[in-house]
């Protein structure tokens, strides 16, 4: 035996030990606690059918099985294997799978078929042997641990749709049945749990394309590859707005109608597929969305914001509707219309009067729930209305004044008129009107607002009055006669503004302003008339001063001019005293001569006839003195008689005296003769 041999004969079996050794550990696969093992057969098996490239049992190729955790033993150099980690699905994720391989699916469909069995694709021989459908599955991996043969199917990871408060998911789905013709959104499928349950949607025969359900604020575990998720925000009305909605699918509206009907059980328009299978109509909608927040899907329903009708105190407001019964005003032109041209009711015909004449026929003032100016108005307070099936007018009560005058925030620039006598004038005008609550109805049917009456009555008017007026007048008489030209135009204010059912409360002139060389020519003409008057005082003050100065001259002389007339009176009364005296003589004589002829008895008798005619003479001219001169008269000739005898002297024989002493020139006068009479007196008895 060789040296060779012996050396072999020795190693043999070690030889045979490592060998073993080999072949043990290349038999033996140790799976760890989170792998799997994919195992590729290399040798002695059937081929794979055409097309397939996951093998299945007893097939040459990758196998579709796979090796959990633990120890597995393979036949050496007949299987490869090769280790991958578990795939892991976090709680916010969800898995989206692709099979490599299976059967193909269908034509017309994009995703494979549901088959079961293959407990969450983590037995791929299940899969493959139940029919599973190569390419994108409809089922989902949710969170968690999955042993899945990454080589048999792919695993995208997508975090789950998550829908936030005040949010909302629109739906688009990949796959389904069409969507009727005439249709703009795929109808409500049930069962399919917000879209999270992909096969059952595609077995109720959901359809393809978007969707009329929305997802709301919310997690979803859903297949985006199957369901194309768009986050968008919620509908929003503000405080103080209101949401019209135009429906985007429905019914047909009526051709007549503004609006459509209204409809109930959508919940503020959040539930379209109620809406639709409540008859609800295409276009835009009677109801409206107050203040909120809404999960409306905007694919089926458009919303605008509008502002809500605020009617403030000291205002109504006017409501025209456009919905509800024809007034009979209009049905009666619509029949009298069908007849004169032979059209049958409900014919398209008859349709088109109908629309001719609801354009052209005047909207009256109706009761509640009929087209046009609604009687009953609205008082102070918010109102959501739709202004497509009502159109307000807020119409002041309150008193308003129009201006017309040169001030910035007024409307009108004051009026300019001409004068009969060609001058131009400048005329500010304020106007205060006032309509009655049970009145602006009537109003608006007459002129449509307050802003056509101001623009299109009131101002023509004031505008026409005050021209004609001013036309009829000089410019001078027109300023001078201001209150009677408003009271003119107020007249016919009032009488004008009741065919509007408004109230005028006055008119009021504040300035005319007339031509700068009129007003010089009229300033200087009444300067002139002052002077005139001025001058005419002065010369009656002048006459009252000379008046004045006699009448004090006269008083200043009033003391000479008694004296005078006293003296005067004096001597009047020695006038009828001599007077006296002779005929008291004479009858003196008489009565001595008759005593001398009848004798000595008759003589004694005359003796004392004659005392007492004496005494009864000198009595009587006393007492005439005393009633024209008075007691103080009688003193004053007693004591001119005792002057005249020379038992007083009170003068100097020479007197000289001035021209103004009459009174002292009439007494020494009246002392002389007094003198001479009582001494002619004396020498006779």
């Amino acid at each position: 035996m060789t040296n060779f041999e012996l050396f072999l004969s020795s190693a043999l079996p070690y030889v045979i030990v490592f060998f073993a050794i080999v072949l043990f550990f290349k038999s033996v696969v140790l799976v760890g606690g989170r792998e799997i093992a994919v195992v590729e057969r290399r040798y002695f098996g059937k081929k794979m059918p055409q097309g397939r490239v996951i093998a299945q049992a007893n097939e040459i190729g990758i196998q579709a099985r796979t090796l959990g955790p633990g120890l597995h033993f393979l036949i050496p150099f007949l299987y490869a294997p090769k280790k991958y980690q578990f795939m892991v699905i976090s709680e916010k994720e969800i898995g989206i799978i692709e099979s490599i391989d299976g059967d193909p699916v269908p034509p017309g469909k994009i995703f494979a078929k549901v088959v079961p069995g293959h407990n969450s694709f983590q037995d791929g021989e299940k899969f493959l042997q139940n029919g599973g459908q190569k390419g994108p599955q409809i089922e989902i991996l949710p969170p968690g641990v999955y042993r899945i043969n990454p080589i048999l199917f792919t695993i995208r990871k997508n975090p789950s749709i998550i829908i936030d408060k005040g949010k909302i998911g629109l739906i688009t789905s990949m796959d389904g049945q069409p969507i009727p013709v005439g249709r703009l959104l795929a109808h409500k499928t049930e069962g399919h749990y917000n879209f999270e349950n992909g096969e059952m949607f595609l077995n109720n025969k959901g359809q393809k394309g978007p969707q009329i359900e929305i997802l709301l604020p919310g997690t979803y575990r859903i297949n985006t590859d199957l369901f194309h998720v768009e986050i968008q925000d919620a509908t929003i009305i503000p405080a103080n707005k209101v949401g019209l909605v135009t429906a985007l699918d429905g019914e047909p509206l009526p051709d007549a109608e503004y609006v459509a009907k209204s409809v109930i059980g959508h919940t503020d328009f959040q539930d379209a597929s109620k809406f639709l299978g409540a008859g609800g109509q295409r276009g835009p909608q009677f109801d409206v969305l107050r203040p909120g927040t809404y999960y409306i899907n905007p694919m089926m329903f458009k919303v605008e914001l509008d502002d809500a009708a605020i009617v403030e105190r000291g205002q109504v407001a006017v409501v025209v509707s456009n919905v509800g019964e024809e007034p009979v005003e209009v049905k009666k032109a619509i029949e009298e219309a069908a007849r004169l041209e032979n059209v049958v009711p409900g014919s398209e015909a008859y349709k088109d009067i109908e629309k001719r004449l609801n354009i052209g026929i005047e909207r009256y003032v109706v009761p509640k729930g009929f087209r046009g100016i609604q009687q009953e108005v609205a008082g102070p307070g918010f109102y959501y209305l739709n202004h497509r099936a009502y159109i307000v007018y807020i119409v002041d009560t309150t008193n308003i004044t129009i201006d017309w005058d040169d001030a910035k925030e007024t409307r009108f620039d004051p009026l300019k008129v001409i004068s009969r006598d060609g001058f131009e004038i400048s005329v500010s005008v304020k106007v205060v009107i006032r309509i009655r609550p049970d009145q602006a109805p009537y109003m608006v049917a007459k002129i449509g607002s307050i802003e056509n009456l101001i623009l299109h009555v009131i101002h023509p008017m004031i505008d026409s009055s005050f021209r004609n007026q001013a036309s009829s007048t000089s410019a001078m008489n027109f300023m001078q006669d201001r209150q009677e030209e408003q009271r003119k135009a107020e007249e016919r204010a009032k009488g004008e503004l009741e065919k509007y059912h408004v109230e005028c409360v006055s008119v009021l002139i504040c300035q005319i302003n007339l031509p700068q060389e009129l007003m010089d020519t009229q300033t200087k003409k009444i300067i002139a008339q002052q002077q005139q008057a001025m001058y005419q005082d002065q010369q009656k003050a002048e006459q009252t001063r000379i008046a004045t100065e006699k009448t004090r001259s006269e008083a200043d002389q009033q003391k000479n001019l008694v004296e005078a007339e006293i003296g005067v009176k004096i001597a009047e009364q020695n006038k009828m005293k001599a007077i006296r005296f002779a005929e008291g003589e004479a009858e003196s004589i008489r009565l001595r001569a008759e005593g001398e002829a009848k004798g000595i008895k008759a003589k004694g008798d005359a003796e004392g006839s004659k005392i007492l005619a004496m005494g009864e003479a000198t009595a009587k001219a006393y007492e005439m003195q005393n009633k024209a001169v008075g007691q103080q008269g009688v003193t004053a000739i007693e004591i001119a008689k005792q002057i005249a005898s020379g038992n007083v002297k009170v003068t100097p024989d020479t007197l000289v005296q001035g021209s103004d002493n009459i009174g002292g020139l009439l007494s020494a006068f009246l002392t002389k003769n007094l003198t001479s009479t009582q001494a002619s007196v004396k020498t006779g008895a």
